[in-house]
């Protein structure tokens, strides 16, 4: 019976933590949409200056994208000690930072559609300049877009999320040797495509397998991060 009765209230608890991070509504609402209204904008503005009649498109959408990696480090740097403060478990406190995430993630991704789906409509607003209406992106329809969108969020969102864990649990020169760590491994990749010579084939592999394919096997790294974090959050100190 208590089992039962533990649950509702582990939900609730849960949900408390979304409201306590939706309490700073710049962080999740405001800064993610007034970068990417920011970003639009400027990227309109310099479709609309380039003189020639083809397709324009440009990497502006990204820099909501990486906002909200910042995200992922106020959801912990700012929230956690108050999360403490109020007696909720670091289970808690993660699993409604992650739903709150979330929420914005989907409110993100929607926000995207949306402008793509008008980009398309009005030839790039009649400029042809395509902000979020991106060929490859949009190659299987709206919906694989928006998975895209969402995909991408959530991998900066842990990102940023697990980076200020780390430093709470054992500061900058941890966080430092991590992110050391990551471009060695990278540059590492790198130079083993380039001795096998398999570039052509990486390459290949890559167009085939497109931005939804990509953001597909992104999802278990997501979930590898995310797993990170919580272990990495279970000793953290507020």
């Amino acid at each position: 019976m208590s089992a039962v009765a533990s649950s509702p209230q582990r939900h609730n608890r849960i949900l408390n933590v979304v409201r306590l991070q939706f309490i700073n509504k710049v962080t999740y609402i405001w800064m993610p949409l007034l970068v990417l209204g920011a970003s639009w904008v400027i990227s309109i503005l310099i479709f609309t200056m380039i003189p020639i009649d083809e397709p324009k498109y440009g990497g502006g959408a990204q820099a909501p994208l990486w906002a909200f990696m910042a995200v992922g480090i106020q959801a912990m740097t700012m929230s956690f000690p108050f999360s403490q403060a109020m007696s909720l478990t670091r289970r808690e406190f993660y699993l409604g930072t992650l739903a709150a995430a979330s929420v914005t993630g989907v409110m993100l991704s929607t926000v995207f559609v949306v402008i793509g789906l008008i980009e398309k409509a009005t030839d790039g607003f009649g400029v042809n300049g395509y902000f979020a209406y991106l060929p490859a992106v949009w190659a299987s329809g709206w919906w694989a877009a928006w998975i895209t969108y969402f995909v991408i969020t959530m991998f900066l969102f842990v990102i940023g999320f697990w980076s200020a864990t780390i430093f709470k649990r054992w500061g900058t020169l941890a966080v430092t040797l991590v992110l050391t760590g990551l471009g060695l491994i990278l540059v590492g990749v790198v130079f083993l495509i380039t001795r096998l010579e398999a570039w052509p084939a990486t390459w290949t592999w890559l167009v085939e397998t497109g931005p939804l394919g990509m953001a597909l096997w992104a999802v278990p790294a997501i979930a590898l991060m995310a797993l990170g974090s919580y272990v990495t959050l279970r000793r953290a100190v507020a």
